[in-house]
Order: structure tokens, then sequence, then C-alpha cells
């Protein structure tokens, strides 16, 4: 089914817009519209075997309890109705049209009617016959063919996201949290699945894959057929988790229909209300949206990294709470499967993240200590940058990151930086901000999917031939590259000492000055005299002040905070000033503080000899201060020096230009 047939059928879809504009607000559209086509779908996939069904419905029909595995099989699904009405039947008869409606989505088994139930079916029900609408809206569902037969259910995924995407635009919601392109999804579960070939085409091969931010479930689905796609006979069973109703009601019944356990897909904040405590899965993937707070669950996140630490799954470290895509990771890490001691089990990871968790936070933050602790437990594989303008709601730069806790032998202790920011072909209609693809092969497009996917596996090898002719795409770096030691150069604190107006004036403002002096006005007279004073030393200066105070029959008060106030008051900072001391050591000075990044490894005092001293000799550094940090930063290990084109080449363009201009212009006054 091409693109064109997707379109026309959400077209179809959402032409129900039409009735119900003037009732409706644009922005509740889909509320009626998302349900609808749940229910047609739902119906068009039990419709070849109604006959069958009700035949075996009607011998336990008396029963009070119905056999639901029997009934079950009956309708050859995970689900199944046992009404005898169908909407073309309701739709026939207005007056009716609301109360056989509800006794048509009631007659579905718990599992589907509680799809429906998350879009409050039944007050849309209420409204739209309220309204005199019900009747006609039913009618145009009618006719929209749904069945598996006629659109698959990979392609009904599409027909949904479409439908999600115009609900986003019309509600300003982002509709991009809700569903990842299908070309990205691909590359991003052959990465995934890709090493494991070879295992999961051995028969009675099972995997479990899941998802903490399934959306609509398009990343569980194609994992799924990837797999079996390499094993027919394979056994997948999916799990999800999503937060946004809508789309948690759509992965459920698109689940449902697949024969997949619609009990696998949690509703829910993954974080504060784990879905899937306990568990662990093979394959686990995710498309978390970019730079969302988790304010709103700050409360037990933080309890769970206080109370748990690293018995739980957020002990390594918090992000800022604008930013959750560190919680989605270790949330995903906790739930990888432990290696066995024969080398099997274990897990795999793919997570699609912007560029933020790159680099954000310094050492010591909770963004670097979440980077230290993937990094030092060897389970970052590898991260791919993707081209930007790629999904439906950023044109920013994505990025995706593969861990695993059972690396191949020559991955063990690496991290490969693959670059595919120019694997794209430029779509002929956007959409939203997606304006351009990864092409699959197909319609003349070329096949960037693969050519990833094959880079990828040879990852190691291109990167250590500088004659191959995409060596320049690939680095490998062992892990302890990213690491750094983020160290305080400290400067000593080099002071001169006058009297002055603004001196006095400080002098009188000071706190500590004015709680041991009894009359701050007469100190300051008393000190007046000395007014255009200086001194190279502070020892000078402060018997020059006792003695002034003193003569005008003031006390010198002692005190260690009216000494460092006097100080700060006459003193000067000067670069040929006295070094200033604290217990016989040099005082460091905070506004000539710096800091610096040495790489993991290194000796800083051997850095500080040949990067500081040069410059500033008598510079030292605070070892107490020392913060390891880890950051990732992939675009300066691409960057390409490009020289600056010649100003010749750049006067002529500019002179051309504007022969042009003069000439546009001509032709605008003839």
């Amino acid at each position: 089914m091409n693109s064109t047939k997707h379109t026309e059928l959400a077209n179809h879809a959402w032409s129900v817009a039409d009735l119900l504009r003037g009732d409706y607000k644009q922005s509740d559209y889909g509320k009626v519209i998302l349900p609808f086509t749940v229910l047609r779908r739902l119906e068009c996939v039990l419709e070849p075997t109604r006959e069958k069904f009700a035949e075996v419905y009607a011998q336990y029909e008396d029963n009070d309890v119905k056999p639901e595995r029997l009934l079950r099989r009956a309708s050859g699904h995970a689900f199944y109705n046992t009404s005898a009405l169908t909407l073309k039947k309701i739709a026939n008869d207005a007056n009716t049209a609301s109360a056989n409606l509800q006794l048509y989505v009631n007659a579905f088994s718990d599992n589907a009617r509680e799809v429906l139930e998350k879009y409050e079916f039944g007050r849309q029900i209420k409204k739209l016959a309220d309204a005199g609408l019900l009747y006609r809206v039913i009618g145009k569902f009618t006719d929209l063919d749904l069945r598996p037969e006629t659109v698959p259910n990979h392609n009904m995924g599409y027909v949904f996201e479409e439908l999600i995407r115009r609900f986003a635009e019309q509600s300003n919601e982002t509709a991009g949290e809700h569903f990842t392109p299908r070309e990205v999804i691909k590359l991003m579960v052959n990465l995934l699945v890709a090493p494991d070939a070879d295992a999961l085409s051995v028969p009675g091969a099972a995997r479990t894959v899941m998802d903490p931010a399934c959306g609509t479930g398009g990343m569980l689905s194609a994992a799924e057929e990837h797999i079996t796609d390499l094993n027919p006979d394979a056994t997948v069973e999916v799990y999800g988790q999503e937060l946004n109703p809508e789309s948690w009601a759509i992965c459920r019944s698109d689940m449902l229909i697949k024969g997949q356990d619609p009990e696998n897909i949690a509703a829910g904040n993954s974080f504060s209300d784990d879905g899937h405590a306990r568990k662990k899965f093979d394959y686990l993937l995710a498309n978390p949206p970019f730079g969302v707070e988790w304010k709103k669950v700050k409360d037990e996140v933080e309890y769970e990294h206080t109370s748990m630490g690293d018995a739980g799954r957020f002990g390594a470290g918090l992000p800022r709470i604008n930013d959750g895509s560190l919680l989605f990771l270790q949330h995903m890490l906790s739930k990888m499967k432990p290696v066995e001691v024969d080398g099997g089990g274990g897990s795999r990871i793919a997570i699609v993240f912007n560029g933020s968790p790159l680099f954000t936070g310094a050492a010591g933050s909770g963004e670097s200590e979440i980077r230290r602790w993937i990094l030092e437990n060897d389970w970052l594989e590898a991260i791919v940058a993707l081209p930007d303008q790629l999904f439906y709601n950023t044109g920013i730069s994505t990025y995706f990151w593969i861990l695993t806790n059972r690396k191949a032998p020559d991955h063990k202790g690496k991290v490969v930086l693959l670059d595919a920011r120019d694997q794209w072909v430029k779509m002929r209609k956007s959409l939203g901000d997606k304006r351009k693809e990864l092409g699959d092969g197909k319609n003349g497009k070329p096949n960037h999917i693969a050519d990833i996917t094959r880079l990828y596996a040879e990852a190691v090898a291109v990167a250590g031939d500088p004659e191959h002719p995409l060596y320049g795409k690939v680095k490998v770096f062992d892990n302890s590259a990213f690491g750094y030691q983020r160290i305080t150069v400290e400067r000593p604190l080099k002071l001169r000492f006058e009297v002055t107006e603004e001196t006095l004036v400080a002098v009188a403002a000071a706190k500590p000055v004015r709680r041991v002096v009894a009359d701050p006005e007469a100190f300051v007279s008393a000190l007046r005299p000395l007014l255009g004073s200086t001194w190279s030393k502070k020892a000078e200066a402060f018997v020059d002040l006792k003695d002034a105070v003193v003569a005008a029959g003031l006390l010198w008060p002692a005190g260690a905070p009216f000494s460092k106030a006097m100080r700060e008051a006459v003193g000067v900072r000067d670069p040929e000033g006295e070094v200033q001391k604290v217990k016989g050591a040099d005082e460091p000075d905070p506004e000539l503080r710096d800091y610096e990044n040495v790489p993991l490894g290194e000796d800083v005092e051997e850095y500080l000899k040949r990067e500081v001293h040069p410059h500033v000799p008598d510079a030292w550094i605070d070892h107490t201060k020392t913060k390891i940090g880890y950051e990732i930063p992939f675009t300066r290990h691409f960057y390409v020096y490009e020289p600056p084109r010649p100003l010749a080449e750049i006067d002529a363009e500019l002179k051309a230009l504007e022969a042009e201009i003069q000439g546009l212009l001509g032709e605008v006054t003839e």
C-alpha cells in the first residue's frame, strides 16, 4: 500500500470534521475521529468470523460465566464482540443509534472495551446524539474499508499516525511525541537486532521487546516484523508503556488485532508508575520526547534516587529538571537481562536523543555522572548521528545511542561514533518539521538504511583502514577517551593598600565594622587624615590605620571578621602587590580562579607545568576540588576545517550580483 492510499483513508476518516464543525472545537475533532476509526477497524477485523462466533456464543449465552478462551478462539482473535449489531445497522435508525451504539460497545470483550473507554467514548456518544450528529457520523465510518486484507496491520499504523498528526496540529500538541517516522524506526531496529541475526535464526528462538514510551506502537511492530523476517517461526512478545491515552489506546488495539497480549501495553508514566517492574527484556528501544521536563514526577524520582540508590533505576544520577531523556535511558538499562556465565543472556538497547545528552552538564552533574556510569560499565556500543529535519516535531540533529551489556569482543572497552548526517533525500512534501527522509532503495531512492546498517557492522574495521572510502565517517574510541578531570586552577591574591573616599564609604557600610564599632561615623573620621596614603604591605597599612584610630581616642576592634572587612575596604588588587596568606599558604584569588579539563589518565601537575605555568607561573591546582566528568563531543570529532573563500572570489560575486540588480532596475524604469 502506498502513501497515497494511507492519506486517502485518513482523509475519509477526517472528513467527519465537516459534520463536527460548529458543535465541536477543532482541537476536539480527534476525540471523535480516533475512537471511531479504532472501532471500525475492530469491527472489520472480526467480520470474517462473525457468523461462526455467533454460533459458538449462542451455546453459552445463558451461562453466568462465559468461556473466555473458547470465545476468543471462535473469533480468531484476542478479543470479540457478542452483539449481532454492526455500525451499518446502527446507522440505519437515528432514533435508536445512541442506545444501540452503547450496547454494541459494551458487547466487546473487556480488553477491547477498555481501549474505547480511554477515549471517554460514552461521553462522545452522548454529545453527538444531543447534537443530532451520531447516526451521520456512524454512517461516514461504515463506508471506511479497513479490512485487514485491504489495509494490513503495518499500513493501518500509518493511517493512525496520520490521524494523530492532524489531531496534534489542530490541538497544538506535538505529533512527534506520539510516533516516529517509519524509515527511522527501520534503521533503528536494524542496528538493534542485526548483530543477533544468527542467534535469531535458530529454531525455537523467542525474544521479548520493550518500548517505555511506545506511542502508537510503531517501534514494537517494526521490531517484531524484523525478527520474524529473520525467522518466521520465532516467538516475539512485545511490551510497552505510554502516557498519552489516545496513543495508548491505538497501540493496545493494534496488539489486540495482531494476537499479542494487550495487557503487555501499560498506561501511565514510566518513571512514577513502572508498568513492567522487575521484568527484564532482550531488546529495548524508544524515542522519548526531546527536552520534556519531569517536574510532575519529581518527588517519586528523587525518592527512588535517594532511598534506593543503585538498587533502584536512578542511582547513577538525576539530570536537570527540564529534560528527562537520561531518565528514560536509566529506566531501560535497569531492564537489561544479566549476562550468563556462558556468554548468553544480556540485552541490547536503542534510543533516540537530541544532542543534549551527549555533553550537557559539567563534571559532577547528574548528566555527567550518568554518562560516567554508562561508560565505566562498558555499555555504550555506538552513537550514530542522523540528518536534521528527520522528525515531525523538530528540525534539530538527532542521534541513536546503541547500548548493550554483551558487546562483541572487538567492541569491548570501545565506543563507535558513526556520522550518517549526509544520508538523506529531500521529501517531495514536508510533514511538519520533517523535510528529509532516509532512502530505502525503493522508488529510485538510494538505500541509506542498508548502507548505514552495513557501515555499522563494519565500523571497527573501517575505522582502522585509512584507505577505506568511508574512513572519515567512522571513529572508534576507548571508553576513557570521553572522560576528563575538571581541575581548579588557583592564583594568589595580590593586594596593595590605600585610603580614598571610596575606601571610607566602604568601611562605613561594612556590616562587620558596624557590629563592633560603637560610632561608625567617628571611626571613619579618625581615618580621614590618612586620605591619599598608600602601602605595599598589609602589616604596614594596618599599623597606620590602628594608630590613627587610637589617636582619636577610639578602640581598634579585634576579630577576624573585622580584620577581613578592613582589608577588603582598603585592599586593591594589583599584579605587583603583596601575596596574601592564610595559615602560611598563599590565599587564592576568586576572581582569578580558572578551570581546565584534563584528559582522564593524564598527570594534572604535568599538564599544569606544560599548559598553564608558561603563562602564569604562580598558579597551582586545588586538588580538593577536582572532579571527574564525561562528555561525548561528537561534532568536534568529525569537524573538518573549511578555509574561507578567497576575497577576490567574493568580490567578483558581489560585483556580478550588483550588475544583475542594476539590470533588473533598468528593466523596471524603462
